[in-house]
């Protein structure tokens, strides 16, 4: 049984960084490949960066240059750094995971590629 745990989010004032970690267990292979997808009230779920199994890496435009998607593929653990955090960045954070032995060389922003998903982390920015 997969499951992610996301961690990290929190209040900050625009301008401000915060380190978003998801802990990912369950997997019984070493190819994966995983997201970070948020959702604003009223809006739907969006990708925000992702990272395929061959390490490439991807990020939406709006938050292009201010955040980045990184893993520990020996601790498991996936990362979204975010900096110059605006207040429409403000949203409820998800972790996605791809399934279990599924190589990919090209990130993944599709919502309907991921099997799994943590429960959310709630980023708030202030203006």
């Amino acid at each position: 049984q997969v499951q992610l745990m996301e961690s990290g989010g929190g209040s900050v004032q625009a301008g401000g960084s915060l380190r978003l970690s998801c802990a990912a267990s369950g997997y019984t292979s070493g190819n994966y490949y995983m997201a970070w997808f948020r959702q604003a009230p009223g809006k739907e779920r969006e990708g925000v960066a992702a990272i395929a199994v061959s390490g490439s890496t991807t990020v939406a435009d709006s938050v292009k240059g201010r955040f980045t998607i990184s893993r520990d593929n020996y601790e498991n653990t996936l990362y979204l750094q975010m900096n110059s955090l605006k207040p429409e960045d403000t949203a409820m954070y998800y972790c996605a995971g791809g399934p279990d032995g599924a190589w990919s060389r090209l990130p993944e922003l599709r919502r309907i590629a991921y099997n799994y998903w943590g429960q959310g982390t709630q980023v708030t920015v202030s203006s």
